[in-house]
């Protein structure tokens, strides 16, 4: 198949936007969200290193008093997106930037792992890692907030109070959450399936979930230990966790290409110990071989695998033990001959949709995490099959958001869906054919 390189730059041009900032995909996302925003600017770091470095500190100047990076900021002025910044009421916090309107929520923690791999990337590495001392501590910032304001139980493990902050939305491991809640009925007009097929996104009854948990926060003024107390929803996230930790372990690399050894450094290291510790208790399931979520609110975990199961292995977390398990049920579930990889729910299982959003298809992002988790735990093969596949989706479908892992479709199935054009498939196609 032919490279899509040019194409993937001119996708990634013509989504940045006058205010230094990308959004993910035109008419469907108008607006910046975080982890996006970190992958994005790794894409752009391979051809324009200003518009990476200018994506990464827009971005940051909306961080929150508390060190919060909200999920999404709302840079314009446009109601093509609900819900959009007058519903979600960010002004509601005495911690939120009344600068930047933003919603009262997180994505996962990408940007340690982002920015070391910008300095990989950068030619000049001088003046890379003279922006990343400037923005470095906004980011430690936004760790401590996690391990300050989202740890309960002071175990080094942040958890998530919204579907939405897991980054995996309607993702079918919610849906055991969602049966111990009966949320109002909301009227609403949505935007998302005047640009997508219906049948590929979340239900309307899915988002009256969705609403329910932010009227919840709103009600608290997003206050972090009164959403603990009341939000039906409270989870331990593998993914998130994961990527927290890994950045945890890319700002102790720069700070100390920085010369930098101070308190900041030291707490990274006590959180980092703690969490991987916990991570391993809390979160590995002997039983399915894999990490899995936790749910804080009913003191259990939710029996199911998905992608995300595998994000430890980009982290410092996997005992060489599950790592023998985790790579056996990988190999069991989601490496099948007659599927691309990687499905972003089991396959095997009765709640697996390969065109529903997440509760099935591939996704380049996940792709690329697990591709690095890998090829860091030695198994190469696996790894180039995860690559190789990512970018033969791409160079056969085009730059979509999302992915069917069927090899073998039906006539009437498109094999791609989501938004077109979408700007991390772009970027990571990029970063993968470097690789």
């Amino acid at each position: 198949m032919v490279r899509r390189v040019n194409e993937a730059k001119e996708v990634l041009l013509s989504n940045y936007q006058p205010g230094g900032f990308t959004i993910p995909s035109k008419g469907l996302y108008p607006f910046q969200w975080k982890w996006d925003a970190g992958f994005i600017a790794i894409g752009l770091a391979h051809f324009d290193i200003e518009k990476a470095k200018t994506e990464i500190s827009t971005l940051l100047k909306a961080q929150w008093k508390n060190g919060m990076i909200p999920h999404i900021v709302f840079h314009t002025d446009t109601d093509t997106y609900f819900p959009g910044k007058d519903f979600h009421q960010s002004n509601l916090s005495k911690q939120a930037n009344p600068d930047y309107p933003s919603t009262g929520m997180v994505q996962p923690p990408v940007l340690g792992f982002v920015l070391e791999r910008l300095l990989e990337i950068a030619t000049d590495k001088k003046d890379m890692l003279a922006f990343i001392g400037e923005q470095l501590d906004k980011v430690y910032y936004n760790h401590e907030y996690f391990y300050t304001h989202r740890d309960v139980n002071q175990e080094g493990l942040a958890y998530i109070y919204h579907n939405w902050e897991s980054g995996t939305d309607n993702s079918p491991m919610w849906d055991a959450i969602w049966e111990t809640m009966d949320p109002p009925h909301y009227k609403f007009e949505r935007r998302d399936t005047t640009h997508v097929d219906p049948e590929q996104r979340p239900t309307n009854r899915e988002y009256d979930h969705y609403l329910h948990l932010i009227e919840i926060a709103k009600k608290y003024h997003y206050e972090d230990a009164k959403i603990a107390a009341h939000s039906p929803f409270l989870v331990l996230d593998p993914l998130f966790n994961a990527l927290l930790i890994k950045s945890n372990e890319s700002l102790l690399a720069l700070y100390q290409k920085l010369g930098i050894d101070n308190q900041k450094t030291k707490n990274l290291k006590q959180w980092q110990e703690k969490a991987i510790n916990a991570f391993n208790k809390k979160l590995w399931s002997p039983t399915h071989g894999a990490y899995v979520h936790y749910d804080l609110r009913n003191q259990k975990q939710l029996p199911y695998i998905s992608s995300s199961s595998f994000a430890p292995l980009f982290a410092p977390i996997v005992p060489p033990e599950k790592l023998v398990a985790l790579n056996q049920t990988f190999q069991e579930k989601f490496s099948a001959a007659n599927l691309y990889c990687c499905a972003s729910f089991d396959p095997t299982h009765n709640g697996f949709n390969p065109k529903r959003y997440w509760r099935g298809p591939v996704w380049i992002n996940m792709n690329w995490i697990i591709y690095h988790g890998f090829k860091r735990a030695g198994a190469i093969q696996t790894a180039n099959r995860i690559k190789e596949d990512s970018i033969t989706l791409i160079e056969k479908y085009g730059f979509k958001e999302y992915f069917d892992p069927r090899k073998k479709l039906e006539n009437t199935t498109e094999g791609a869906y989501g938004g077109d054009n979408f700007s991390w498939s772009a970027a990571l196609y990029l970063d993968l054919i470097k690789a």
